[in-house]
């Protein structure tokens, strides 16, 4: 069996790390791409999310965010808003990789 919903980044240092991934639902797999993005603006991704377009384009598909859960600690959400996907970051159980991320895909709020 593969592996699916993850992202493998260049390094632990997820803020500043590029990944690669694979994202599969029932009726989809995309291949996706992650690259850090730097803004001013606070409510801004920390990355932007790409997949391939049919023709092997590389598009924006959506983005990550650093969020601060009610303990204070970090965490990273992943949307892609067109397939209405929303997943948090978090690592595979058993596993010590701090770059290798699993994607948990969750349902959005009404």
């Amino acid at each position: 069996m593969s592996m699916t919903n993850f992202i493998q980044f260049d390094r632990d240092d997820i803020d500043n790390a590029k990944g690669t991934g694979l994202i599969s639902t029932i009726d989809r797999d995309l291949d996706i791409k992650v690259t850090p993005f730097d803004s001013t603006n606070e409510k801004a991704p920390t990355h932007r999310v790409y997949a391939k377009s049919p023709r092997g384009h590389d598009i924006e598909v959506g983005g990550i965010w650093k969020k601060t859960s009610g303990e204070g600690k970090p965490y990273y959400t992943l949307s892609i808003k067109r397939l209405g996907f929303n997943a948090n970051l978090g690592r595979y159980p058993g596993q010590d990789d701090l770059a290798l991320q699993a994607i948990i895909e969750w349902e959005p709020r009404d």
